[in-house]
């Protein structure tokens, strides 16, 4: 028997990414616009994973410092602009051995909205998420997500929101970087990259039942 190689490191860059997916379709990569359109369609089918699910390498925990301020209190704070949605989330209190973590509910926007006072001050217990796009507004101006908390944190004690998230893969780049996916996902990112390029391509269309199947079945 040959002796293995001992390494486990195998990857793919963009480029090899890419020229692999061409040649599934019967394609061949030649122009720099091949690569352009298709680092376009890899991008494109990044956004439809987040709508597919929970990819499990995009979460990440973060936390807010809820402030007490007076005589106007903080209601609104802003979630990181690349946050796709929040899957956990607590109020800690305390630190190290005397640490506590709160449940906190996650309420709706119509039931945020029939809140009689919304600058009542406590313990917050409730939270609405607005999930707004994360794009640049007219200005220049990010929009990213963002929380409103109820009732408004006191000043008895120090309040954290505590969360884990869903954030947005990495954009595909420039094609010398690698893709944002655990080496597991390589197969279903090469798959489903070929039939986004079959759907394009001269003549790749005939390929396009039977590598949506293995795109299925990959993922």
């Amino acid at each position: 028997m040959a002796k293995t190689t001992g390494t486990t490191a195998f990857d793919l860059d963009i480029n090899d990414l890419i020229e692999e997916a061409f040649e599934r379709c019967g394609q061949e990569l030649r122009s720099g616009y091949d690569m352009r359109t298709a680092r376009r369609s890899l991008n494109l089918m990044t956004m439809e994973w987040a709508n597919r699910g929970i990819n499990m390498w995009t979460v990440e925990q973060g936390q807010i410092t809820l402030a007490y301020t007076s005589p106007n209190p903080t209601i609104t704070y802003d979630l990181p602009v690349d946050t796709v949605d929040l899957l956990d989330h607590v109020i800690r209190t305390g630190t190290y051995q005397n640490q506590t973590d709160i449940n906190i509910t996650r309420i709706s926007e119509s039931t945020y909205a029939m809140i009689p006072n919304k600058n009542a001050v406590g313990r917050p217990i409730q939270v609405w998420i607005q999930r707004r796009s994360g794009a640049t507004d007219s200005a220049g101006v990010a929009v990213p997500p963002r929380i409103h908390v109820w009732p408004t944190p006191d000043n008895s004690q120090t309040y954290t929101f505590v969360y884990w998230r869903l954030r947005r893969m990495q954009d595909a780049g420039d094609g010398v970087n690698g893709q944002d996916v655990p080496f597991r996902m390589l197969p279903a990112l090469v798959s489903g990259l070929s039939y986004y390029l079959a759907m394009k391509l001269p003549g790749a269309d005939v390929r396009l039942p039977m590598l949506k199947a293995v795109y299925d079945e990959q993922w």
